[in-house]
């Protein structure tokens, strides 16, 4: 098969991510002379890191986190926050044990940026997430109690 319908059917298969690898994939193996089994494992290693990649933007959009911040970005050095326990929770874990972290503070303590850098930090290991302001999601669950009755 030549190069054109291959890429064709991996379009309209919508293996976007092989269909982006595939040329200088095929490029490479050719010099290194690779197994048939290796090329297709190359091919389905990028069309796995496409997927992932997809599902985490599509993840990050309906999160609907204020801004683009990640805990690297915080400057814990002009805050009493604990730069430990903001690392620990950014990796997840608290999501395992089926936990909630709820941050409070006053104006201008970092609470938007941490919520919103732990978020993101958890939707890239692959979780899911949702930004709520306290009062969206107060006024969010009242509603949602009166419908019930």
């Amino acid at each position: 098969m030549e190069r054109g319908p291959i890429l064709q059917a991996m379009a309209e298969l919508k293996l976007y991510g092989m269909k982006a690898a595939y040329d200088e994939l095929v490029t490479h193996a050719v010099k290194r002379q690779y197994l048939p089994q290796q090329v297709i494992g190359e091919l389905l290693q990028a069309e796995i890191h496409e997927k992932q990649a997809r599902s985490i933007r599509y993840q990050m959009t309906i999160a609907r986190m204020p801004r683009a911040q990640d805990v690297e970005d915080f400057q814990f050095a002009d805050t009493p926050v604990n730069e430990t326990l903001v690392r620990d929770l950014a990796r997840g874990e608290f999501l395992d044990l089926k936990r909630n972290v709820v941050l409070v503070g006053g104006t201008g303590t970092g609470k938007t940026h941490l919520a919103t850098a732990i978020g993101r930090s958890c939707i890239r290991t692959g979780r899911r997430g949702r930004f709520f302001n306290v009062v969206d999601l107060v006024n969010r669950l009242e509603a949602d109690s009166r419908a019930a009755r």
